[in-house]
């Protein structure tokens, strides 16, 4: 975790808060940042930034190599991989982010509700919560998405679904160690209401964690996100997809091995990167968390 001390300023002058500066010192956080930005900003320009349509067929141009016309290369229908990859992106991301938020608006509630009630209602929630985390993650998913049709908004549901109890155990925790602190004693005497307590005065005080296991959770979100997809249980085909691709591109590695490397590589930027900066943000908000993010 980094050390240094904050610049100081003048009276009068912004000053840069603590926590930005030592979020911003985390070697693993900047680096993390640096090689996920520009990953974000090209997913987002898309269209814009993509040199032809990435479902555009150029037969002639069958397994091209990279250089000259297209950058990347193509791939066995003649399809400018750059362009896939760039669109690609787009989809990742959004289950990356898309599960993970999902994940994070149901375990929440569930942990802070069993963190505070405690007793019965305490064992029954996280009894829930463990059946659903006995179930091997990419299963669970499959499950999810036997029942429901193969779309992605239906992926980013079976995914944050997946994570959710993982979100809800590390809720509970921070808030067993918070619920009797003497701020939440003060609102109860005041009579507050239970929500009031628990996203008012409890959640404020244990966003470190959460924002820690949130951070960690993008990544295997993204992982098991294109796993399903490599399965093709993702946006499926003529949609750029990484992990589509990636399956696709097993039949013809001999013949065009771009059509595998390149996609391949952006996922494993995209995936060291959102972990790079989770391993970074539990350095600065959360030193003390050494437990397993499996």
């Amino acid at each position: 975790m980094a050390t240094d001390t904050p610049p100081s300023s003048e009276s009068g002058k912004f000053e840069v808060p603590p926590i930005v500066w030592n979020l911003l010192s985390n070697r693993r956080i900047l680096v993390g940042l640096t090689i996920l930005i520009p990953i974000v900003a090209v997913a987002i320009l898309g269209e814009t930034v993509a040199p032809y349509d990435p479902t555009a067929q150029h037969v002639a141009d069958r397994y091209a190599g990279p250089g000259g016309q297209f950058l990347l290369g193509t791939d066995h229908l003649g399809r400018d991989l750059l362009s896939r990859i760039i669109l690609g992106g787009r989809t990742s991301l959004l289950l990356g982010f898309g599960a993970t938020g999902l994940a994070l608006a149901l375990g929440i509630p569930i942990g802070l509700t069993a963190g505070y009630t405690k007793g019965r209602v305490d064992e029954i929630l996280m009894r829930t919560m463990d059946i659903v985390m006995s179930v091997p993650t990419l299963l669970l998913g499959l499950l999810i998405l036997v029942i429901l049709p193969s779309d992605i908004i239906n992926v980013v549901f079976a995914i944050g679904v997946v994570y959710a109890p993982r979100i809800a155990r590390v809720t509970r925790s921070a808030t067993l160690s918070v619920s009797e602190e003497e701020y939440v004693m003060a609102a109860k005497t005041r009579g507050e209401s239970r929500s009031y307590i628990l996203f008012r005065e409890i959640l404020p005080n244990i966003t470190g964690p959460i924002v820690v296991e949130g951070s960690v959770r993008v990544g295997y979100a993204i992982m098991i996100g294109t796993s399903l997809s490599f399965l093709g249980l993702g946006s499926g085909p003529p949609n750029p997809d990484w992990g589509f691709m990636i399956s696709t591109a097993r039949d013809h590695v001999f013949q065009t091995p771009w059509f595998l490397i390149w996609p391949s590589l952006a996922l494993l930027l995209t995936v060291m990167s959102t972990n790079l900066i989770g391993d970074g943000l539990r350095d600065v908000l959360d030193p003390r968390e050494t437990g397993d993010h499996q």
